[in-house]
């Protein structure tokens, strides 16, 4: 493994930085590797399932997830080095494709999934939030698009499965929205090092805690948007006309 990072954490953003990294790295595994919660896998996937992942990367976990009997999978990255790459290393594993897609353009039909299977790749777009409690409203709206793509190719029962490091409480307010049409579960992996599993099954409403925060949120951000919108008043010397001490 040659694991090249990168001068600073905003590259984890860029194809080239991907480009250069994958023409001489062979394999790397974010977090953890399959085994550390294909348990988990194994109760939402079965094994007539078809399969998306987005930014697959140079992972094994999709090689190790087809030897497990998982054989539909459609892996995807932005990065044409490394899906020729892992199209190569794996053509022995005949019903497994790669594809060259960008998860911010996905290009499949309505409902043409039973899973879309993340790892790690939706983080990479939350490395220059500074503060996990604000994010910006570009980062929002890019992950909030990407995620009614989502929900346009699962299928009705069909789950998004994301993997991250990203505490809950940080994300679970990304992924639990009515118009996603899903639930959002979470279980915790590892020990000392902990990464949480995600699961949103189309088709399930929210439970009546997240309705409630999403309610919320959205209050909280239409009271922003209003205060944001009322002028400021300075305080200003008697001599001079009180409409100069406003800012537009």
């Amino acid at each position: 493994m040659n694991m090249d990072l990168p001068a600073s954490n905003l590259d984890y953003r860029e194809q080239s930085y991907w480009d250069e990294r994958y023409t001489s790295e062979d394999s790397y595994d974010w977090f953890s590797g399959y085994t550390s919660f294909k348990h988990l896998l194994k109760a939402d996937i079965q094994a007539h399932h078809r399969i998306l992942t987005l930014g697959c990367g140079n992972s094994p976990m999709s090689a190790e997830m087809y030897r497990d009997g998982f054989h539909h999978i459609v892996n995807t990255d932005f990065s044409s080095i490394v899906i020729d790459k892992m199209s190569k290393k794996h053509s022995d594993m005949i019903e497994m494709s790669w594809q060259v897609m960008d998860m911010c353009n996905i290009e499949f039909p309505e409902a043409s999934f039973d899973i879309v299977l993340e790892k790690g790749t939706i983080d990479a777009l939350m490395v220059q939030e500074r503060d996990p409690w604000n994010v910006s409203e570009e980062t929002c709206q890019k992950i909030d698009s990407i995620l009614n793509q989502v929900s346009h190719i699962l299928k009705p029962g069909g789950k998004f499965i994301s993997i991250t490091f990203s505490q809950t409480h940080f994300r679970k307010p990304l992924y639990a929205r009515s118009r996603y049409n899903w639930d959002v579960q979470v279980s915790t992996v590892g020990d000392a090092f902990h990464f949480f599993y995600m699961v949103m099954e189309k088709g399930r409403e929210l439970s009546e805690k997240d309705r409630l925060k999403e309610v919320e949120l959205e209050r909280r951000k239409l009271c922003q948007v209003s205060c944001e919108n009322i002028p400021t008043v300075f305080i200003v010397e008697d001599t001079e006309d009180f409409a100069l001490g406003i800012e537009l």
